[in-house]
This record gives C-alpha cells, sequence and structure tokens, in this order.
C-alpha cells in the first residue's frame, strides 16, 4: 500500500491547486482523478478546464470576434465584406486550448513532485482512499485527505439528455452544425454565456425562466441592463414559464410549457438544459465513514473546509458556497497551507462573481437590494463608460460602475460592473474590500488616463457627490 501525506481526490482547480501547494510545502501529495482526454490521457483541470470555464470562454471571445468583424469595425473605418465563420475551425482552436491548458496542468503536477493516479477515488476511511480504474483498485495510505470532486450538470426529469438534441453545457460547447433554433432551459449564468456564443453564430435563442426576475444574484441595475441589451439582440425571453413536456424527433424538439396564462408547444432544432450544478458527493465515501453532508448533498465544512472526519478537508463545489473556480482554488490553497500547519483563510466576503457576456458583468460584495433588504444605511455612486475617454476610443461605451459604501464609516460594501474588460476591472474593487478600503480612498488614489479604470475612480467619487466628469443639477 503506498502511503502519503495527503491524497487529494479530484484535479480540478480546487483539487489540483491543492495538491501543488501541499507538494511546494514538503508534503508528500498524491492526485487522484478520472478525467481523459480524447486519447485517452490524463486531462487534470477537471469541468473548468475540460468542459466548463475554458473552452466557452474561448468560443465568446471568437463569436465576439466573428460579431465585432460583421458589424463593429465599419465606424474605425475598416471595410470587410464576406465575413464567415468556418465552425470546425473553431472547435478545433476550442480543443487546442483545452489541450494545452490541462496538459500544463499534468506538467505541473510532475513538476511538482505530486503523483497523479488516474481512476475514481472514494474515502474509505479517515486515512484511506480506494482508486478504481479499468477494472482494477488500489488503496492508498494517507494522513490527510483532501475532497475536491467538483460537480455536473443537474438533470431535469422531464429533459432527459442525450447530448444530440438535448444536451448540458458539455454537449452545447459541441455542435456540429449551428442550429437554427435554441431553446436554454434556465437563464443563469452558463445559460446566457452559452446561449450568447451560438446566438451570435445565426440561432434564434429562447431563455426559459420558472421564475420572474432575471439573474436574482446580480445588482438590479446591471441585469436590467443585461436583460434589456440581450433583447436588442434578439433573445427571446420566458420568463414564469414552466416545462411540462416534450418530444424528440428527427424535426427537433418539441417543448410543451405554460404560464400563468396558458400553455404552449413550440419546436427547436435544439435543447440545452441549464438548470444549475450539483455536487459530485454520490460514491464518494463510504458509508460507515460517517462523512456528513446537507440534503443537497454538499458536504458539510467549517470554515476552514474542515468535515466531520479528522484530518479530512472539502473544498470547492463539493462544499456549500459559490460554484467558482477560483473560491475553489482559494479554499485548495487555505486547506494546504493548515494541513502543513501555518495560518490561512479564505475571505468569502470578497469572492468576485463575472458573467463572460457581451458586455461583460463583474460584481463583488453586498447588492443594492440585499442592502436595502438589511436596513443598513449606504450611499451610491455611479459613473458611465460613455463619459470615459478610453472606452470611447475603444467603442465600447455600454455599461456603468455602481459603488456601495456605509453611509458612516464609508467603508465598501460593494462594487458592480457592467461594461467592457470588466473581469479585469472587478479585481481592483476586490483588493480595495480586502484591506477594507472606503470610497474615498479609491477616491484619492491616483488612475492612468486614459483608462477604464478610470470610471471605478470616478465612481468612488460620486459616492460624495465628486465625480468630476459627471454633471449634476446646481
Amino acid at each position: 500500500m503506498d502511503t502519503y501525506d495527503v491524497v487529494v481526490i479530484g484535479a480540478g482547480p480546487a483539487g489540483y491547486v491543492a495538491a501543488i501547494r501541499c507538494a511546494q510545502l514538503g508534503l508528500k501529495t498524491a492526485c487522484v482523478d478520472d478525467w481523459l482526454n480524447e486519447q485517452g490521457e490524463p486531462s487534470p483541470g477537471g469541468t473548468c478546464l475540460n468542459v466548463g470555464c475554458i473552452p466557452s470562454k474561448v468560443l465568446l471571445e471568437s463569436t465576439r470576434l466573428y460579431q465585432h468583424a460583421q458589424t463593429g469595425l465599419a465606424e474605425h473605418g475598416i471595410v470587410s465584406q464576406g465575413v464567415s465563420m468556418q465552425l470546425d475551425t473553431l472547435l478545433a482552436r476550442k480543443q487546442r486550448v483545452v489541450g494545452e491548458l490541462t496538459g500544463g496542468v499534468r506538467l505541473l503536477l510532475q513538476a511538482n513532485g505530486v503523483t497523479l493516479i488516474s481512476g475514481r477515488g472514494k474515502l474509505l476511511a479517515a486515512d484511506r482512499v480506494e482508486v478504481s480504474h479499468n477494472g482494477n483498485t488500489q488503496t492508498l495510505s494517507a494522513r490527510h485527505v483532501i475532497l475536491a470532486p467538483g460537480s455536473r450538470p443537474r438533470e431535469h426529469k422531464l429533459l432527459p439528455v442525450d447530448q444530440e438534441r438535448i444536451v448540458d453545457s458539455t454537449g452545447a460547447l459541441a455542435f456540429e452544425a449551428v442550429p437554427e433554433s435554441l431553446a436554454v432551459i434556465g437563464a443563469g449564468v452558463i445559460g446566457l454565456e452559452l446561449g450568447s456564443v451560438w446566438q451570435r453564430l445565426g440561432s434564434k435563442v429562447h431563455l426559459f425562466k420558472t421564475s420572474g426576475g432575471f439573474l436574482s444574484a446580480a445588482d438590479r441595475d446591471l441585469a436590467e441592463q443585461l436583460r434589456t441589451d440581450f433583447a436588442g439582440h434578439g433573445f427571446a425571453f420566458h420568463f414564469e414559464s414552466y416545462i411540462t413536456g416534450c418530444k424528440v424527433d428527427d424535426q427537433g424538439v418539441t417543448l410543451e410549457y405554460k404560464t400563468k396564462e396558458q400553455t404552449f408547444r413550440e419546436t427547436f432544432d435544439r435543447v440545452l438544459v441549464a438548470i444549475g450544478r450539483v455536487p459530485n458527493t454520490e460514491d464518494l465515501f463510504a458509508s460507515q465513514t460517517g462523512l456528513q453532508c446537507d440534503p443537497r448533498g454538499f458536504i458539510k465544512v467549517d470554515e476552514q473546509c474542515r468535515t466531520s472526519l479528522a484530518n479530512v478537508y472539502a473544498i470547492g463545489d463539493a462544499v456549500p458556497g459559490p460554484m467558482l473556480a477560483h473560491k475553489g482554488s482559494e479554499e485548495g490553497l487555505m486547506v494546504a497551507s493548515l494541513i502543513a500547519g501555518q495560518f490561512a483563510e479564505v475571505n468569502h466576503d470578497t469572492i468576485p462573481f463575472v458573467i463572460y457576456t457581451h458586455p461583460e458583468v463583474a460584481w463583488v460584495g453586498a447588492t443594492e437590494q440585499a442592502l436595502q433588504d438589511s436596513g443598513r444605511a449606504y450611499r451610491v455612486g455611479n459613473f458611465s463608460f460613455a463619459a470615459n475617454g478610453r472606452a470611447r476610443a475603444i467603442g465600447e461605451t455600454t455599461g456603468l460602475i455602481k459603488v456601495l459604501a456605509d453611509a458612516q464609516s464609508d467603508q465598501i460594501l460593494g462594487v458592480h460592473i457592467i461594461g467592457p474588460q470588466a473581469a479585469e476591472l472587478i479585481s481592483q474593487a476586490v483588493q480595495a474590500m480586502n484591506f477594507g478600503a472606503s470610497s474615498e480612498d479609491i477616491a484619492l488614489t491616483l488612475f492612468a488616463h486614459p483608462s477604464l479604470s478610470e470610471v471605478l475612480h470616478e465612481a468612488a467619487m460620486d459616492v460624495n457627490l465628486m465625480a468630476i466628469h459627471k454633471a449634476r443639477p446646481r
């Protein structure tokens, strides 16, 4: 039986980061993962690198460039005619990027001395992990175990995924032809991003949502602007619509759905089921271990990701909290440091959220509606990209930045961005909030000109009604 200081189950952004940091701290580490590429080789990186964050962003960027070449170059004096998209080249590039990154992770694990073991890992006891692969099993001994099994798409009982007509997020990355029409069940982050990809390529996209709200987790001002922008690009929204049945045939998928008023029946070329994700905790541990999970299947942990078992930790999508790769990675770094006897923590109050649509949406901290519901006194500053020189120069003027600050202390409580490079700009707000900054701290900081980041500067100044490039009635 091979013995390790640490055995990590799962090589996604949580697991492989934890494994590398454990090895860097001098711990003998093994990482167990069952993901294989098309060649049958180990493909660490989990859902994120293989069929999630990375391939979807490749498609989003390529299709954004395609759309821009069609409609956005004329104002720059660039004449383009007959622009077309070669879908096979687009999909090949996506796979090439995935292969480069997963191969890079494999090399990083090797370079740091982590033993990568292919197979399905299962916790047998607090110090035992079973690995199953191709009908064979082996048992590993470990002083510490980190559970990082990731998550999978949630199933819809009326829409069985066949990855042909009805697909999940994995299938929606690999359509061999652009669907004439695409029904997206669930108007969350995954649905909006993948819906954007195929809409840009010519699909008529219908977004179905059971509730009446749109992006309830985001600030209302940002959500409403994004909804308006999507509607302007031809997306069809079906709020408070419930799927009651479906029929699949050679013509497509006929959905039956109802609203409060009536029942509808409509046929779509493809259907994407994007109603969230569930943790991969089924068969992750033997029942006799006594590992505790909540009713939704998430592993119960404390603030330092310790489970109910001594020396067993759980991180990433398998534990409560937002299912975000960067959140899982930070938990992996924390747990590795704790195992090595160091101090570490994750500030879950400053986890950034990003939606890679166009315009991009990003936020950190409290939304304005949350502050209103809590009764906390706050002040608001906002500034539009339309009044920013850099945004004007690059032709990306849609959106704004909103800063929320405590009415008494001026401490920043939340920052919300919709507009160009929101995913990059939000990091400045995260850093500020991690240091307990006030809006005045940002207002007194020197920003480069011309830059998009000046919008954050002006929004912070606007909290105290001192924005320079914003006209106010006297």
